[in-house]
């Protein structure tokens, strides 16, 4: 039996999947799936947030290991997930199985302005110092990650809204998982054998150029989505699910 354990980006907690992980668990019936939170993000959302990628790693370790889940793992993480999964990677090898990564990005193989689009700035910095109502904080981080256009859109909105109003994210905690994503520099080759990039070429916040440029680097495999934005899983989660369950039948 795998086990999956699925890792959101910055920001993000573990109901932002969705039914990501049903339709997982539906495909690989075999296998567990288990989202975890990021510390100051979701269920603890009252902590401080790690200012660096390897404390947020560590934080993860422990967690698993509290509540008896035992290595090894597959690691699905998108974005500033992607980075804290090649941490753990990096860190622990023998307690990582294998690693989806999903629309990150990663130094010293792209600039900054690939690694975050400077068409978000403006926007990022008015989340983070005006804030604004739930609908309309998660209207504009819909706007920025997704390219859905369909009537579910304000479903999506509304439920984001929802889990701001329970779980909401203290500014400070969102600025620190951003200075750590900043910060972070990942290894020069992959960190264990076996890698998947999956990569959205209309993502809207980080350029898939990111993605390529790992993928060149660590000489991993790398499949583009040719419509989704950033937030892949959202946008179209068949085709994630189709594609992790093609990458291990090729193991």
């Amino acid at each position: 039996m795998r086990q999956w354990i699925l890792l959101r980006g910055l920001a993000r907690e573990t109901a932002h999947w969705g039914d990501f992980g049903d339709r997982l668990a539906r495909a690989l019936p075999q296998d567990r799936v288990l989202a975890l939170d990021l510390p100051g993000h979701g269920e603890l959302h009252r902590q401080a947030s790690p200012a660096s990628v390897p404390g947020m790693a560590q934080a993860c370790r422990a967690a698993l290991a509290a509540r008896g889940v035992a290595p090894p793992y597959h690691l699905l993480a998108l974005s500033l997930g992607a980075m804290v999964a090649t941490q753990w990677a990096r860190e622990a090898p023998a307690e990582v199985a294998g690693c989806v990564l999903v629309n990150t990005s990663l130094r010293p193989f792209s600039p900054f302005y690939q690694r975050l689009r400077p068409r978000n700035y403006g926007a990022l910095l008015r989340l983070l110092l005006a804030g604004g109502s739930a609908q309309a904080v998660e209207r504009t981080v819909l706007r920025m990650t997704s390219r859905r256009t369909d009537d579910g859109v304000d479903d999506v909105v509304r439920q984001w809204a929802a889990v701001r109003a329970q779980r909401p994210v203290p500014a400070g905690n969102t600025l620190r998982q951003l200075l750590a994503a900043v910060r972070y520099r990942a290894p020069p080759s992959a960190p264990v054998p076996r890698m998947l990039l999956l990569a959205s070429r209309q993502d809207g916040l980080v350029d898939c150029a990111c993605s390529h440029a790992i993928a060149a680097a660590w000489g991993v495999p790398l499949v583009l989505h040719p419509w989704a934005g950033h937030d892949l899983p959202l946008d179209d989660p068949a085709w994630v699910v189709e594609q992790v369950a093609a990458w291990l039948r090729c193991a």
